[in-house]
């Protein structure tokens, strides 16, 4: 195992962020061989080598880019001064360069893991997230069971708490983090009454603008399987920035 494979595999061990590029092929004189793989985190710290020198400079903007976008790109480098895809250098070699960055999975955070909770863990690990279940203690205005969960802006949380009072405590808390949804279960009277309250503690519009309460889509069902389904739709629909416009005219229902 190469080097740049080794801590490729020890970022996604420890859910970092990294991107691979790999030459995919050459043609004529260069200083990257096919195979040589190059693997870049965020912070920019690199390992393993794809040539040195300008090329591998190239590439690493490549790679910057992929990690910022998340879109995997085939780039062709011609190791010339002048000309198209030129790097300005004076090999007179081509390159072509694969990069592909990995992600940790999304993050479900579900608090409350009762009837809906249970169907909606099964479901969302199946859609592909890893899902962190957190019971917190009813009517208590601390949530440090869910304080101890790391939120990042892919994870997404859902606040099906059994009463109030937590439900409004762990949305205190998550509005904090940069989590692009937070979803929170109750009638909207209930819902219109606790982003009141945070408004009057000064909690900002943009803030506010992540929350999603009622929770899930109105598709109809009643049953704790359906409610799940039509909160994992909302989520799935919210992480590929589907249904804005129908939680901006949901937030305005509320507000």
């Amino acid at each position: 195992m190469s080097e740049a494979i080794r801590e490729l595999a020890q970022a996604i061990q420890n859910k970092r962020p990294a991107a691979l590029a790999t030459i995919v092929e050459v043609k004529g004189a260069s200083p990257a061989k096919v195979g040589a793989q190059l693997v870049m985190l965020p912070d920019g710290e690199t390992v393993g080598t794809v040539g040195g020198g300008k090329l591998e400079s190239e590439i690493i903007k490549i790679a910057e880019q992929v990690l910022e976008t998340k879109t995997p790109a085939l780039h062709h480098l011609a190791l010339r001064e002048e000309g198209q895809d030129s790097i300005g250098t004076l090999c007179g070699g081509e390159v072509t360069v694969f990069v592909q960055a990995y992600f940790p999975l999304p993050r479900l955070v579900i608090v409350g893991g009762g009837h809906i909770g249970r169907p909606l863990k099964v479901m969302g690990e199946a859609a592909g997230f890893e899902v962190v279940v957190v019971d917190v203690a009813a009517g208590k205005d601390q949530v440090p069971e869910l304080e101890q969960v790391t939120l990042t802006d892919d994870s997404y949380v859902v606040l099906i708490t059994t009463d109030h009072i937590s439900d409004e405590a762990a949305l205190r808390f998550s509005i904090k983090s940069p989590a692009p949804y937070i979803g929170m279960i109750g009638s909207l009277a209930k819902c219109k009454s606790i982003l009141e309250h945070l408004r009057a503690d000064g909690i900002p519009e943009g803030d506010l603008d992540r929350v999603y309460a009622p929770i899930g889509l109105d598709l109809g069902g009643t049953s704790p399987q359906e409610i799940a389904v039509a909160i994992l739709a909302e989520i799935i629909a919210c992480r590929q920035k589907k249904g804005i416009k129908e939680r901006i005219v949901k937030t305005r229902r509320i507000g």
